[in-house]
């Protein structure tokens, strides 16, 4: 099964995530073609840009807890996004939660309708968001982070825009979205790659400098006693056992 789909319209590449019944949770076979697809598009002198979409109207749930990618999977496919040559455009008409919000922070434009919302909720589960720390916090409010990082706390599209994590909110997204794939297919490739290099440079820093501790921060917190509550309490539906 594909959990990728792939068009493509006027030099635009169009990534969804399609695995609905999911939620696009970030499994280890959908990283790994998200990943497959990236690897192409670089490849390819015709597509200008990528969209990164979603089917259903969930973008992306976070981690697959059944079947998890390997933290340094993640971490590889995420710098994929930030290096990538083409600009990536994530359009999102849905809800966002944990490591979907690092796909978020790792495109170079974000756009989401009305109806979207996002949350880090991986204190509520146990763990905390280490991995996609390496493109949110250079691109967003380091005090709303604070807030949000710290409370899993649920928010909407005009604050996802206000703290950064958005490039914009509108109740059409598509509408919002036109002017600039519109702009983005006036610009010159080699233009465009070299100037997405100035823009990366910082968030390829911290990807250099704090990679291997982050990553081996994640894999401590997933395999402890906490985080296995954590992860039962939510399948199971019921509140963790630290709950005050």
């Amino acid at each position: 099964m594909t959990l990728i789909g792939r068009t493509r319209e006027r030099g635009i590449e169009t990534l969804s995530l399609d695995s609905p019944d999911t939620r696009n949770a970030l499994s280890a076979p959908l990283v790994a073609e998200l990943s497959d697809a990236l690897t192409d598009c670089a490849k390819d002198t015709d597509v200008r840009a990528i969209v990164l979409t979603h089917t259903g109207n969930t973008f992306c749930a976070g981690a697959d807890l059944r079947n998890p990618p390997p933290p340094d999977a993640l971490v590889a496919v995420l710098r994929q996004m930030v290096e990538a040559p083409q600009p990536i455009v994530a359009r999102v008409r849905g809800h966002v939660r944990a490591g979907g919000l690092g796909l978020l922070a790792a495109c170079d434009i974000a756009a989401a309708s009305g109806e979207a919302t996002f949350a880090f909720t991986e204190v509520r589960i146990g763990v905390a968001p280490a991995v996609i720390s390496l493109p949110l916090l250079p691109r967003t409010d380091p005090r709303a982070l604070a807030r949000y990082y710290l409370t899993g706390e649920r928010f909407g599209a005009p604050e996802a825009a206000r703290i950064g994590l958005l490039t914009t909110a509108a109740e059409d997204v598509d509408d919002s979205l036109a002017p600039i794939l519109d702009g983005l297919r006036r610009s010159a490739p080699e233009a465009l790659a070299e100037t997405k290099r100035l823009l990366t440079a910082r968030v390829l820093e911290t990807f250099d400098r704090d990679a291997a501790d982050l990553t081996a921060l994640s894999a401590r917190l997933f395999a402890s006693a906490q985080a296995r509550e954590g992860m039962t309490a939510f399948l199971e539906r019921r509140d963790p056992a630290w709950l005050v």
